[in-house]
């Protein structure tokens, strides 16, 4: 016997609300990376014309990497080569991992991105799966290479996304905890004042970049993390050697 008119009607309404349900629950999609193409080239030229020693401190990721002024001088006397590509997500690190890290070769890597994927409407989980997705293709080749994960910023400009961002570092520090070669660098909870909110003290005038004040806070945490990494390096290699 076929549905009666209403039942009828009541199966096309599931199917619509089904169907839109679907839809919001879909992940956003990847913006793409080749519209980072002049920036990589431009590192490549760079490259070319002052060739960097292998086995160095990559530090890859968005604008927070490309902006930090004061890198080089502040990572002294390690090797600190910055990588960053502004505006990106962690899918394009992904797809640019051959020309802006592995290809150096590093003994660790320092990794910053996030910020724009959770402005772009991706979730912790998205986000996660796309970490663990560079994770992978930079162990394929470096097995044992460190990679250290600083923590999405909270910014003002980017306040009411706080809580989402908050989601991703949770979920990501929970995956550090399951390798001991990953860390999960905890430089946003400086970043907070009393209140919980974004300092504005420590950003540009666009409220989303970080002034000189605000690497100041990175500065010592990324070094002590670098410095912990290698140490522990050192003992397994004396372990090794035993």
């Amino acid at each position: 016997m076929p549905p009666s008119r209403p039942t009828r009607w009541l199966l096309v309404t599931l199917t619509v609300l089904l169907a839109a349900g679907v839809a919001v629950a879909a992940e956003p999609a990847d913006p793409p990376p080749e519209r980072w193409t002049a920036q990589v080239e431009a590192y490549e030229k760079r490259d070319a014309e002052h060739p960097p020693p292998e086995g160095g401190v990559v530090f890859a990721g968005s604008s927070s990497i490309r902006m930090w002024s004061d890198l080089e001088e502040a990572m002294k006397p390690l090797i600190a080569l910055k990588r960053g590509i502004g505006g990106s997500h962690v899918s394009d690190q992904i797809y640019w991992a051959d020309r802006l890290v592995l290809r150096y070769k590093p003994r660790q890597i320092v990794f910053y991105a996030g910020d724009n994927d959770v402005a772009g409407g991706k979730r912790a989980r998205q986000i996660l799966d796309d970490f663990k997705a560079f994770v992978a293709k930079v162990r394929k080749d470096l097995p044992t290479v460190w990679i250290h994960f600083l923590a999405i910023k909270p910014s003002p400009r980017r306040e009411s996304m706080w809580p989402d961002m908050a989601d991703a570092n949770r979920a990501i520090a929970a995956y550090t905890e399951t390798d001991p070669r990953l860390t999960f660098i905890d430089t946003a909870t400086p970043m907070l004042d009393r209140q919980g909110r974004p300092r504005r003290d420590i950003f540009l005038k666009d409220m989303l970049h970080m002034s000189r004040q605000g690497y100041a806070l990175w500065n010592p945490l990324v070094r002590e993390t670098i410095a912990k990494a290698m140490m522990a390096e050192d003992d397994d290699r004396g372990r090794g050697e035993k």
